[in-house]
Parts: structure tokens; C-alpha cells; sequence
């Protein structure tokens, strides 16, 4: 247990509880804006024992917590919601995205986060509630939609990020110099893009229902406004992340194209040379065949005249292939 403290209308009552104070803590939370704050940092079934005893949680969802690798959701159970959220970041040097998870028990008079790997830092609840007072009157709903905001603005900053790199990948396909684009970089940012998708768009739908009042989760109207800031950010970032999908399809096939007129400027090229060489290949075959009546064989200037015959085919060649755009 990395953190843990109460709140009583917005202001803490305690601000490093242990595990055995929680059940007292708890039994204190008797008004609606009470509440309790839990960070955990990858837990055992074992830690969360007390936990689930003591806040009656559901075993599913223990289970889901604690193990982990689960797609970003929202459960709703009789008194409790329970939201998986998948926090990411971008590394510029890599051009990667790394996946984290975030864990949510929200009910009456508690937040419970448990988190996996060692991001987003969440420990900074405590100053924010600090400095937010008035909106942890609200209680735990508060809590939880400070940890959902901190995940969803950095979803903005990826967009950001992958929209620069998708950017340079199309100059890089459509610049005089078309070596330079990589057709590694494009499947990359395109296996990114995936992964930002099974982010974003799982948990669009359960915030848009919360919005329109169609989810059982019950938010105070105080707090509408900031969950719908928070759903304009997440509708900003899939709005994003499409077009890019989008744009790098079109990339991709331009960068196809580019291949397939690079091989046919290849083969035209090849074809060039072999007729070329093929014109004087036929004139040192016929002549390389040891008949005794051969044309011009006793002639003296036989030799040089075919040498010289082979050169001017070759060139009236090399001449035509030149101006047709095959060389």
C-alpha cells in the first residue's frame, strides 16, 4: 500500500493510515463527501485481502485487480463500479508506446487504486485534493475522476507526439529523396496507433453513458462538467488517433506505389541492357559457328567491320531506351 488517507467534506482527516485503522476509518465516513483514498502498487491476493473484508468488494473484480492484463472496462456491481483504465506514454528516442494499468474501486465513501508498473504517478492525489477542496466535497467520485483525467490528458500528449511522427513519415515518402522513407517506421507507427486504440476506445462508450445519465453509475451534477471535459479530451484523442489510422494507410499505399514503379523503372532497365547486349550477342553467334561458307569469312575486313556493326547497334539501342525513359 503506497498511499492512503480519509477525507471528511473535502478536507483530510489522516494522511498516512495504516491497514488496521481503515475498518475505524471507515466506520467514521458517515457522510456522503466522506471518503477514503487507497493507492496500491502491484498487490497480492494476499495485501488485498483485508482490503476486499473490509469495503466489501467484489471477488471478480479482486481478481481482476490483482492479476492484471485486463482491457480497459467498466464493471458495475449492486453498490460499486469497478474501471480499468490503460494508462500510456511515448518514448521519442524508441518511438514506442508503453502500456501500463490502472485499477479503480469506486463506492460509497472510498476510491481504492491499484496500479501496475510504476506510472502514472498517483500519489499527487493528496495535493491535488489540497488544492481542489471544494470539488472533493463531491467525495470519492472526485478522487476517481482525477485519476481518469490524469490518464486521459496524456492520451492528448501521445496524440500530439504520434501526429509530429506520422507527419515526418509523409514528408519522408513524398520528398525527391524517396529512399529516405522507411517502411519499417510506417508499420510501427501503425502497430502504435493500435495500441493507443485498445486504450482509448474501450472506455469512450461507458463515459459518453455517464454523460447521458443511461449508466447506473450516479454522478453528483457538480461534477458533470469535469467528466465531460474529461470526454471532449478523450473524443479529441480518438478523433486524432482515426485520422492518423487514416493518413497512414493512404502513406503506406503511396509508399507501395513507390515500390512498384521503382521495381518496373528496375526491370525496364534490365530489359534495356539485355537487348543491348543481345543485338551483338546475335552477330558473335553467327560468325562463332565454324561453317566454311561463311559470308565475308576470307574477307580482310570482316573481323573489324563486325566489331564496328556490333558498337552502332548497340548504340542506336542505347540511343532509343535513352529517349523512351527506360535508362
Amino acid at each position: 500500500m503506497l498511499d492512503c488517507a480519509a477525507y471528511h467534506e473535502g478536507t483530510p482527516l489522516s494522511t498516512s493510515l495504516r491497514m488496521d485503522e481503515l475498518p475505524d476509518t471507515v466506520a467514521a465516513c458517515t457522510l456522503p463527501s466522506d471518503f477514503v483514498w487507497v493507492l496500491m502498487q502491484n498487490p497480492t491476493y494476499e495485501e488485498f485481502a483485508q482490503l476486499q473484508k473490509v469495503f466489501g468488494l467484489h471477488p471478480l473484480a479482486v481478481e481482476d485487480a490483482v492479476t492484471a492484463h485486463q482491457r480497459p472496462k467498466v464493471d458495475v456491481y449492486e453498490d460499486s463500479a469497478f474501471v480499468v483504465l490503460r494508462p500510456l506514454r511515448y518514448d521519442d528516442a524508441s518511438k514506442r508506446l508503453d502500456a501500463g494499468e490502472i485499477s479503480l474501486f469506486v463506492g460509497k465513501g472510498y476510491v481504492i487504486a491499484v496500479r501496475h508498473g510504476s506510472w502514472p504517478q498517483l500519489e499527487d492525489v493528496r495535493t491535488w485534493g489540497d488544492k481542489r477542496q471544494a470539488l472533493l466535497r463531491y467525495g470519492a467520485v472526485a478522487a476517481a475522476y482525477h485519476v481518469i483525467d490524469t490518464v486521459v490528458d496524456e492520451y492528448e500528449a501521445i496524440a500530439e507526439s504520434l501526429s509530429s511522427d506520422v507527419e515526418d513519415v509523409e514528408a519522408a515518402v513524398f520528398s525527391s529523396d524517396v529512399s529516405a522513407a522507411d517502411t519499417n517506421q510506417i508499420y510501427l507507427l501503425k502497430r502504435e496507433l493500435l495500441e493507443f486504440r485498445r486504450a482509448v476506445v474501450p472506455i469512450h462508450g461507458p463515459l459518453q453513458d455517464v454523460l447521458r445519465r443511461r449508466s447506473t453509475i450516479e454522478v453528483p451534477k457538480g461534477m458533470l462538467p469535469y467528466f465531460r471535459d474529461v470526454a471532449d479530451h478523450l473524443v479529441h484523442a480518438r478523433g486524432t488517433m482515426e485520422s492518423l489510422d487514416g493518413l497512414l494507410d493512404n502513406v503506406m499505399e503511396a509508399r507501395a506505389t513507390q515500390i512498384s514503379v521503382q521495381q518496373n523503372d528496375d526491370m525496364r532497365k534490365l530489359a534495356a541492357y539485355a537487348a543491348m547486349i543481345a543485338a551483338p550477342t546475335l552477330i558473335a553467334g553467327v560468325y562463332g559457328m565454324n561453317f566454311e561458307h561463311m559470308p565475308e569469312l576470307d574477307w580482310r575486313y570482316g573481323y573489324p567491320l563486325s566489331l564496328v556493326l556490333m558498337a552502332v547497334l548497340a548504340f542506336v539501342l542505347w540511343r532509343a531506351f535513352k529517349r523512351s525513359g527506360w535508362l
